[in-house]
């Protein structure tokens, strides 16, 4: 009686445990030996009082120990944590080429026009309200030229001019630029159109009538138009009595202009020596208005920067607002470009380096594009068409080429960028300077397109 009562004791151990041994565990693969005490409960109905001798040595006090182990996890399970699933290690998206290194091009430059040869140095810009573009034409490659064989009889042969690339990508010649009363000569290049659509204003960048000795004879003009955005009366002296004026833009009733070598060097030849320029601005109704030397104190100095490239001396140059009117101008030379916050307009004081990058060697004109939300900028020395993003300065190839002669449409040293739909459209100087990747002035003369997604 005793072995059937012990008998049946262990017989219900064993029920228990095949019941648990038939629940899921967490991440266990059942051992051999684990599916033993799960196959017993099959055999119970044979188990009669005959058979009982045959299983008392096998039901014994040494088998204990080993149910213990088994039971002990699973009716404790408060004392054994559960294991949890094994995390598989998050992978990071691998990098695009473009994302891992900012300096490989998003985009190739295409053919936009092939200018006739009678425009061999095209510079500025401007996007006319009904889709036109005005395209700056100064000649200088061919004037400096004529300069370098014959200097007391260089003459502008062929002439500077204003063209006007239409909407659907034909040239036209727009208007001729006046010639300055001193030297005989016109060097239109940077340009804007007022808000209103009734004023075109024109830099005439007298620094090329004698580089040796320019003077402050470089100014701003501006042009009437009528309701179709021609030239419509004569121009008008706005500001006057700038080295380099460069870039013009309209913002809030002023006029700010890029003075890209406001301060001559005391030692053109101490390569130590930072180039200071700046950038000033009038009120649009005070035309006539001379700047005083020295420029830096001018009341109308709106900032200055400075450029430590030993051999390009060349400053503050291209000029643009984002959406919440801060200004930013780009450093020719170093590469850098200068954020002035709306606040410090007009405050006369340094601009200092909002952002730079390894890749990016210049900043000659630059355009903020508020559908992209992105600045662009003409990288003459890279060869180069960078994007700047105002929200953290990052800055990100478009489009790059090395040396060639602009066949194709590709990039031959960039000056002037702006965005006309989703397209970015490129002039191409193609004048040589020092450390540039562009080292030949050749035809064909070009403007670029890159067209954006």
């Amino acid at each position: 009686m005793f072995r059937i009562l012990k008998t049946t004791r262990l017989l219900a151990a064993l029920c228990v445990v095949a019941v648990l041994a038939g629940c899921p565990k967490t991440e266990q693969t059942p051992t051999p030996t684990e599916k033993t005490p799960v196959k017993s409960p099959a055999k119970t109905p044979e188990l009669t009082p005959e058979l009982t001798p045959e299983l008392t040595p096998e039901l014994t006090p040494e088998l204990t120990p080993e149910l213990t182990p088994e039971l002990t996890p699973e009716l404790t399970p408060e004392l054994t944590p559960e294991k949890t699933p094994e995390k598989t290690p998050e992978t990071t998206p691998e990098k695009t080429p473009d994302e891992a290194d900012p300096s490989k091009p998003l985009k190739q430059a295409e053919l936009l026009l092939e200018l006739p040869d009678e425009y061999s140095t095209p510079d500025g810009m401007c996007l006319l309200p009904n889709g036109d573009v005005i395209l700056a034409v100064p000649n200088v490659n061919s004037w400096l030229a004529d300069v370098a064989e014959d200097p007391q009889n260089a003459v502008q042969d062929p002439p500077p001019a204003l063209l006007k690339i239409t909407k659907d990508n034909q040239l036209e010649k727009y208007y001729d630029p006046p010639r300055h009363p001193e030297t005989g000569t016109a060097f239109p290049f940077g340009m804007c159109i007022d808000p209103g659509g009734k004023n075109l204003y024109i830099t005439d960048l007298q620094w090329f009538s004698n580089t040796a000795d320019p003077g402050n004879k470089s100014r701003v003009l501006r042009i009437p138009l009528d309701e179709n955005y021609d030239p419509a009366g004569d121009p008008v002296v706005v500001i006057e009595g700038i080295v380099v004026a460069n870039a013009v833009i309209i913002r809030d009733g002023y006029l700010y202009v890029s003075d890209t070598t406001m301060v001559p060097k005391q030692d053109p030849a101490d390569k130590t020596e930072p180039q200071i320029s700046g950038i000033f601005r009038v009120k649009l109704e005070e035309e006539g208005t001379k700047l005083t030397l020295p420029s830096i104190e001018d009341p109308h100095l709106v900032a200055w920067i400075k450029t430590f490239n030993p051999d390009c001396t060349f400053g503050a140059d291209g000029l643009t607002f984002d959406a919440e009117g801060n200004l930013y101008c780009g450093n020719f030379a170093d590469g850098t470009i200068h954020k002035i916050a709306v606040a410090d307009l007009g405050a006369g004081k340094e601009a200092p380096i909002w952002t730079k990058a390894d890749h990016m060697k210049c900043c000659d004109g630059i355009f903020y594009d508020a559908r992209t939300e992105k600045i662009y900028v003409a990288d003459s020395i890279a060869n180069a068409v960078q994007i700047v993003d105002p929200k953290d300065g990052s800055v990100q190839t478009l489009a790059v080429d090395e040396e060639n002669d602009g066949t194709g449409g590709k990039l031959d040293q960039p000056c002037e960028v702006l965005v006309r739909g989703n397209e970015v459209i490129v002039s191409n100087m193609d004048f040589p300077l020092p450390g540039g990747v562009n080292q030949t002035w050749d035809k064909p003369y070009t403007i670029s397109v890159i067209k954006l997604d």
